[in-house]
Order: structure tokens, then C-alpha cells, then sequence
């Protein structure tokens, strides 16, 4: 009955939106601005809407529906203002982003961590998908209910109303979120490409193995297929080639390998890899160590779809006589799915949870053996990426004897 009434409620606000768009525009012209306010507010909760006046609803549906009108094709088209309506003709205690964009994924998730990041607090978010038809030039012909019809696109129609922010602050805040839907674009445009270089890389250490362990190899070729099948996210992938030593040694990067947010040769990862002669000498040796597979931690933050340091994967290169001279990056972020599995069934975690359990001596099937087993299970994941065997057996042995004794360390 609730469901009802509210479902009722709505009815009569879209009708008095409605109302105040004719007003506005005249009957005729306010036809099509009709249908596009219908759509705008179909999948809106009464409850983000109540309170909210409907000639004030009315002045964004007409704001939004004038950015729609004109839109260069393959570029977000992006507005932050403070509407006042003596110079809108609606008003808002909010200032309002507006957001036409071609449909992809990770669109409201990036753009409300940009929000967020620049200290902004989101209180609502209407984010319809319309299918419309262009001119050549960007021009709305029109809206249409087929997404098969010729010349047609699914666009992104976005309408977020944040905190109020200065006028230097909505300036800001338009030039992030610029940043972060090129980004979202660069990876959603090149997830293919990406896809295909991690497939590359299982083939050529298939095919043509470097000289390492065989262990090694099979295993490092089990996780990028276990990567491959739906684990991570992909948003960079980039190649660099390692030349001189010492305080010499260089980082260079192959400047067509670039595709997604590592595009621009300008994105860094890591800070100071790029001159590897000024890293201290242990950094400079991990670098360069024989290790196949390398799964780290970015320095900088994703811009698509969680705002979490980015995970990296790295696959060494190496010259006939087994020495690194290069690797080959792959960055974005482990899915949900993959924190969620057990590390028994992730390659090269899988090899060093068995590691650990043979070094503690324990039988799988005692108490003490289930105990640490469960401490390995449930260890934080993204240490466990990156955490070294032997670390990990003195972390995880340690908890062990902890829970045990019950004391404070």
C-alpha cells in the first residue's frame, strides 16, 4: 500500500513538472521536453524527490534538456553550476552536475568518488539511459524507444545535486570530473586491447618460456589466466624497457604501448621508477630481481570505478642470457570475486599458503593445523598479494601462538 501511494504521489509531481514545462515553453514546444522529463524521472524514488518543488524539478529537467540538445560525438559534455533563479529560472540549495556522456560502465561510481574526493557531498543522483538520435555533428534529432534503429545511441543523462560549492569550487570540481570521464573512456575504450596483451603474455610463456623455474613459469601462467577470467579490472597496461646500472640504470617507456589510463606517458605508477639509478640499491634489486611475476601496490589511486590504490601486475622481460630488461605493467583492480575466494584457489597464493602451512610442520587435519589454515584464509588479501613466504609463516605463526596464550603483543 505504501509502494501505492508513493507510486501515486510521483504520478501527481511528474504531472505538475509537466505542467510547468508547458508553462514554460508553450504546448507545442514542450512536447518533446515532456517525454525527456518522463524519462528523467521514471526510475526516481518518490523519497529523493519529496519536498522538492515542482517548478524548481521542472527548471533542471529544462537545464539538462538543453545541455542534451548539442554534444560532440565520442566527448563528455560536462556543466557545475549553482543555478539562482534570476539567472536560471529555478533555484537550488545545491549546486547541480550536469552530465551527458555515451553509456559505458563505472560512470556514476568514478564520477561520485571524484565528488567525494574534492570534499563535495552527493544528495541525489538521477542517472537515466536514453537512447537518442544524432546528427552527424552532435545534433538531437530526437528520442526513440528502439536501440536498434539506425544512427541511434545509448547516452548517459546524468543530473547530480551536491553541496553547495564556490564559484572557483565548481570550476574545480568540472575539471576533475573532465579528467576522470576521459579516464573512464581511455579504459572502457581499450579493456579489449588490455584483455588481449594478458592472452599475449600466457602465449608467450607457453610457447616461448624464459629461463626460470618451470615451476614458476606454470604458475604465473595459472594466474594471469585466473586474472583473465573475470578477477581484475583492467585500466592500464604500458611496457618498459630497462637500460644502464647503477646510477645510471633507466627506466624507459615504450611510447606505443601505452592503452588505457597509462595512454599519456605522463601517468606515473611508481614514483622514481622512470630513473631507477636514483632508487636505493634494495629497490633497485627487487626491480630487477629474477622474479618472474611481480603484484603490487600503485602509488596513485584509481580515477575509475573505486578510488583505491591501484593494483599491479608485472611480467618481467628478460634478454637471452636471463637478465630483466624490462617488464610489462598491467594496472586497474582485483574484482569483488577475487577477495572473496579462498586463497587455495589462486595461483601463486595458493603456492604460498602450502609453503607456509609445510614450514609450520603442522598436519592440515589437527586443531593447531585448522587454526593457522583459518588465519590464512582470512588474511587480508591485498597483503597476502604482496607479503613475502617467509613473512608471512612469522605473521601467521605468530597469530597462531597469540590466540593461543591470550595476551597482548
Amino acid at each position: 500500500m505504501a509502494d501505492q501511494a508513493e507510486q501515486q504521489l510521483k504520478a501527481k509531481l511528474v504531472g505538475q513538472i509537466v505542467q510547468q514545462l508547458k508553462k514554460r515553453l508553450g504546448a507545442a514546444k514542450a512536447k518533446k521536453a515532456e517525454a525527456f522529463a518522463r524519462r528523467l524521472f521514471a526510475d526516481v524514488p518518490y523519497g529523493d524527490l519529496r519536498g522538492e518543488p515542482a517548478d524548481d524539478l521542472a527548471g533542471a529537467a529544462l537545464s539538462l534538456w538543453e545541455t542534451l540538445q548539442q554534444r560532440t560525438p565520442g566527448k563528455a559534455k560536462i556543466r557545475v553550476y549553482s543555478p539562482k533563479r534570476d539567472k536560471d529560472g529555478w533555484s537550488s540549495s545545491h549546486t547541480v552536475v550536469e552530465i551527458i556522456n555515451d553509456d559505458m560502465p563505472f560512470l556514476v561510481d568514478s564520477v561520485t568518488a571524484e565528488i567525494n574526493r574534492q570534499g563535495a557531498e552527493v544528495h541525489l543522483v538521477v542517472h537515466p539511459i536514453m537512447t537518442l538520435k544524432r546528427s552527424a555533428k552532435g545534433a538531437l534529432v530526437g528520442l526513440t524507444d528502439s536501440e536498434e534503429a539506425k544512427g541511434t545511441t545509448s547516452e548517459s543523462v546524468m543530473h547530480v545535486q551536491v553541496s553547495e560549492q564556490t564559484r572557483e569550487g565548481c570550476a574545480e570540481l568540472q575539471k576533475g570530473l573532465a579528467k576522470v570521464l576521459c579516464d573512464v573512456r581511455a579504459a572502457v575504450e581499450d579493456w579489449q586491447a588490455m584483455r588481449k596483451r594478458c592472452l599475449d603474455l600466457i602465449v608467450e610463456l607457453e610457447v616461448s618460456p624464459p629461463n626460470v623455474p618451470a615451476e614458476e613459469i606454470r604458475e604465473a601462467v595459472a594466474f594471469l589466466k585466473w586474472v583473465e577470467d573475470d578477477h581484475f579490472t583492467y585500466l592500464g597496461f604500458r611496457e618498459y624497457r630497462f637500460t644502464g646500472n647503477g646510477a645510471r640504470a633507466v627506466s624507459r617507456i615504450d611510447p606505443k604501448s601505452g592503452l588505457g589510463v597509462l595512454r599519456d606517458m605522463n601517468v606515473r605508477v611508481f614514483d622514481g621508477l622512470r630513473n631507477l639509478g636514483t632508487l636505493p640499491p634494495d629497490v633497485q634489486a627487487f626491480v630487477r630481481s629474477p622474479q618472474l611475476l611481480r603484484i603490487t601496490k600503485a602509488n596513485r589511486r584509481a580515477t575509475v570505478h573505486r578510488p583505491a590504490h591501484m593494483d599491479t601486475i608485472a611480467v618481467k622481460s628478460f634478454d637471452d642470457k636471463g637478465r630483466v630488461v624490462g617488464e610489462r605493467l598491467i594496472i586497474g583492480l582485483f574484482t569483488s570475486v577475487a577477495y572473496a575466494r579462498s586463497p587455495r584457489e589462486i595461483p601463486l597464493l595458493r603456492q604460498k599458503v602450502d609453503k607456509v602451512m609445510q614450514r609450520s610442520g603442522l598436519r592440515r587435519g589437527s586443531h593447531d593445523g585448522k587454526a593457522l589454515m583459518h588465519i590464512l584464509d582470512t588474511f587480508p588479501r591485498d597483503e597476502l598479494f604482496q607479503i613475502t613466504e617467509e613473512e608471512l609463516a612469522e605473521i601467521s605463526t605468530g597469530v597462531l601462538h597469540l590466540q593461543e596464550r591470550q595476551r597482548t603483543a
